[in-house]
Order: structure tokens, then C-alpha cells, then sequence
């Protein structure tokens, strides 16, 4: 027996434009703009199929709201990979936890001349007025929001795969930056922070300010960052970068999880790159930071925790096919990092038992704030099965609100405000639903403060099971296009 989630959620969505999709309810008249969705568009590629939740080939999705109307359209990026998969039938590079077919020269080859994949269907950022799609590997392409048409690829060249880089990149739109770790891979590896002065669309790559060497790098998806510093989490889900090097293993499966090594926290000061501050804390993994912020002499963390990485393992396609699946809950737990005098291991605090996933804030308003107080995300409503409702946190009142409907399977909540709210829940939540049993997917609207449904826009088919996306009030002009 298969999940009903399983056909429609990790198939394949087909390439449409719709001028016009059914709206039930009342958008609000404020709302204008589009939302930008990224994710895997089919996990299947000839006669293979790819392993994990994590592979596939990328597709963009654009929703946008004008006048209480929507529409829609999608769009694979035309990257080496999709060409590939098209023309070609086979998967020809590696992925998170899928490799190419490959014969034993071709590996042995391989060390020498490693190739990275560029299907970044991780993430969506809006850099220095460039538009891309992001991945893990340090190739983003840069894409048009309008018409969701492949600009090229940036970064760096795809057969330096000695790096990696996290999805989650900072935006401070006060200060004209973005930021982001990327992890250089070696004898002696580095973690290393780079800034992008985001007034100049000609410096994308950026200059590094931070930097930290290291054995055995950790699996990083994302990291912290308040107002005075960034914190970089070292989770015990680490890589003897030889394993890399020889590329006997899909990506994933070369990291060994060592609880003994406990997670190390290393804070920075935004302003000079200094190392401010090493800990370490109980074993624990995390894809997702929530929020840091400054405290006094404290800098505190909240991020989505998990006891160990075994999650990891519950997102290969052949687990979650199964309708008994258990997803190991994440919950938003705390830490506290004193920046002067000596420290002994740290503790994380649990700040909500609700089981979430993808969380996401008020980033605009609340991010590097103490005053931060909903967080919404994915959850299982049971023990068993798919993430199937949508949560709101309240981080003050410890308490949690949901929304659910059977057979339904929420995406990502992306909270958009209202423009002038002095509330911070004044606005809305939209998630892309897959409808499982119908075989469709339709844009869920919620009041954010009451946490209820107001409209929904239904599309004729299914958006697979993805990751994140962003909301734009206004499309500017891409710099590439």
C-alpha cells in the first residue's frame, strides 16, 4: 500500500501559464504581488528515479494576486541538468542522496574532475536585484520573476565542487547586505561567511569576512544572525572531506552522525568577521535557524531541533511512500550563548513541544529581534504519515494554532503583512496545498492572526511536495533579463 500523497506529491507537475485561476473566498483588497515557489518538478528521469525528497530537477512556480485575482504559472529551469534529463534521459549529475549511473572509470574519473549539480530547487533570494534559485551546491541561476525564464547560472564554476553553501542567505535591507556561509572542503577544511553589498549588481559573489577551519565539517542548511553577530551551528552530522573527494557515495550518505563531538556553537561579530565566541551544546541537529538576537552579554538562538539526524533518513522517497512513515517531530527549542567568562555545556530549551518544520517568520520586521513572537511551519497531525497541517506558534504564550483539512498536505507558510500593521500577525499566511486525493494543489490563504482560511485558488493539477519560496510586492526588473 502506497501513501495518497505519494503519486501526486513526488510525480511530476506539467508546464502551464494560467491568466486566471478560480479564487472560493475574498482575497484581501491589500494584497498584491506574487509569490515565488521553488521545488522539485518531477522526480522521475527515463528509466530512473531519484532517491530523495531533497533530489530532483527544479521548477519554479510564480502565484500572483492583483485585484482579488490570480494567476499562475510554472516553469523547470533550464539548467545543464534539465537538458540532461530531457534530451538525454539520465540523471548526469549527482545529487543530495542520488548519484548518475556511472561506470568505475568514470568514477575513479570523477576525483579528478567533480561535477556539481546545478537543479537549484532549494530556496528563491532576491539579491542585489538578481532573482535565483538556490541550492546547497555553489551554483544559484538566476532566473526572470515574470516570466520564470532560465538568466544563467552565477556563483562559481560548476567543477569547483570543493563547496558547499546554505539556502538560507541573511538579508538586512537597512544595512545594504546579504550574507552567507559556505563550507571549502580539504585537507584542512573552512567555514567561511561572505558578504555581498547588494546596491552593486556587479559583485554578487561577494568578499568573505569570517572565516574558521575545521576537520570534519558538519552538514549545514542554514545559519543565525542578530543585529551585532552571526552564529554558525556545527551539528555532529560530519565528513571526512576524503569521502567527498571520492565520491564513492551519494552527497548525504558520506556523513556520519558522532553525538560524542556535542553541537558547537562559534559566534561572530558582524562588523570585524572576529571570533567572538566558541560553545557547546547536547548533541542535536537542525536544517532550520528561526531567529538570533542580542541579549546584554547573551546571544540567543532559536532554531528547529531534532535529537539526532535520523530525519534525514525519513525523506527517502521509498519511506515516504509508505503511509506508516514516522517523521521524527522538530521543535523550536532555545539557546542561550554567554559571549563573556568561561561556559560550560549548554542546554537547549524547548519552547514549544508542537512538531514544525519549515518555519518561517515576520522576517521583514522581527528578524534579528527579541520581539519576535509567531512562528509558522509544517507539522504531522498524528504519529504516522506526511506533514499535513500548518502551525502558528506563539513563542510568548507558548501556545500553538493549526489549520488542517484531510487529505490535504500544506506547504511552506509564507506570512505576508499587511502595509502599515502594527500588529505583527496583521496580515496573511499562504501555503501551496497538495489535495492528494483530488490530485491537485491550490494556494491556501489564512488570516495570519486568527490562523483560518479567507480564499483559496485551486489549479486543474498537483505541485509537488516542495521546500520554500518568497513573496514580492513588487516584481522589479530582473538584473539579468
Amino acid at each position: 500500500m502506497t501513501a495518497t500523497y505519494a503519486a501526486a506529491g513526488f510525480g511530476e507537475s506539467p508546464e502551464v501559464a494560467l491568466d486566471d485561476v478560480p479564487v472560493t473566498g475574498a482575497l484581501p483588497t491589500w494584497l498584491t504581488g506574487s509569490l515565488l515557489r521553488n521545488g522539485p518538478g518531477t522526480f522521475q528521469v527515463g528509466d530512473r528515479r531519484y532517491r530523495h525528497w531533497f533530489d530532483g530537477l527544479a521548477m519554479l512556480h510564480r502565484f500572483t494576486i492583483s485585484d482579488g485575482r490570480v494567476s499562475y504559472a510554472n516553469r523547470f529551469l533550464e539548467t545543464e541538468s534539465y537538458r540532461a534529463a530531457r534530451e538525454e534521459g539520465r540523471i548526469a549529475f549527482p545529487e543530495f542522496a542520488t548519484d548518475p549511473c556511472r561506470s568505475l572509470f568514470a568514477r575513479a574519473m570523477a576525483v579528478f574532475d567533480p561535477q556539481a549539480t546545478d537543479s537549484a530547487k532549494v530556496n528563491i533570494a532576491r539579491v542585489a536585484e538578481h532573482y535565483l534559485a538556490l541550492a546547497e551546491t555553489p551554483i544559484q541561476v538566476e532566473f526572470d520573476p515574470e516570466t520564470l525564464r532560465t538568466v544563467g547560472v552565477t556563483g562559481w564554476d560548476r567543477s569547483n565542487f570543493g563547496r558547499m553553501t546554505t539556502v538560507h542567505p541573511h538579508l538586512d535591507e537597512e544595512r545594504h547586505e546579504a550574507i552567507n556561509l559556505v563550507t571549502r572542503y580539504g585537507a584542512l577544511s573552512t567555514y567561511v561567511f561572505r558578504r555581498v553589498d547588494t546596491t552593486d549588481p556587479g559583485l554578487l559573489e561577494g568578499a568573505t569576512f569570517a572565516s574558521r577551519a575545521v576537520g570534519e565539517p558538519s552538514y549545514i542548511h542554514s545559519f543565525g544572525m542578530s543585529e551585532k553577530h552571526v552564529i554558525l551551528v556545527e551539528f555532529p552530522l560530519v565528513v571526512n572531506p576524503v569521502s567527498l573527494l571520492l565520491w564513492l557515495k551519494p552527497y548525504i550518505e558520506n556523513f556520519r552522525w558522532k553525538p560524542n563531538r556535542g553541537t558547537r556553537i562559534h559566534v561572530f561579530d558582524r562588523a570585524t568577521g572576529k571570533h567572538v565566541k566558541s560553545a557547546t551544546a547536547d548533541p542535536f541537529f537542525a536544517f532550520h535557524h528561526v531567529n538570533a538576537y542580542d541579549d546584554g552579554d547573551d546571544v540567543v538562538v532559536d532554531l528547529v531541533a531534532y535529537d539526532d539526524a535520523s530525519v534525514i533518513q525519513s525523506f527517502y522517497l521509498h519511506r515516504l511512500e509508505d503511509p506508516d512513515v514516522q517523521i521524527p517531530p522538530g521543535t523550536l527549542r532555545r539557546l542561550r550563548v554567554p559571549l563573556g567568562g568561561a561556559t560550560g555545556r549548554l542546554h537547549a530549551e524547548v519552547i514549544s513541544p508542537t512538531g514544525i518544520e519549515l518555519p518561517s517568520i515576520d522576517y521583514a520586521r522581527r528578524n534579528t529581534s527579541p520581539e519576535l513572537r509567531y512562528v509558522y511551519g509544517v507539522g504531522v497531525r498524528g504519529e504516522r504519515g506526511f506533514y499535513d497541517r500548518l502551525v502558528k506558534i506563539d513563542v510568548a504564550e507558548r501556545s500553538t494554532a493549526s489549520w488542517s483539512e484531510e487529505g490535504c498536505y500544506p506547504g511552506e507558510g509564507v506570512f505576508v503583512g499587511r502595509p502599515g500593521r502594527e500588529v505583527e500577525d496583521d496580515g496573511v499566511v499562504l501555503s501551496v496545498v497538495l489535495d492528494a486525493a483530488r490530485g491537485t494543489s491550490f494556494l491556501l490563504v489564512l488570516d495570519a492572526a486568527t490562523f483560518t482560511e479567507i480564499a483559496r485558488a485551486e489549479l486543474p493539477h498537483p505541485v509537488l511536495l516542495g521546500y520554500h519560496g518568497q513573496f514580492y510586492g513588487d516584481l522589479r526588473p530582473a538584473h539579468g533579463s
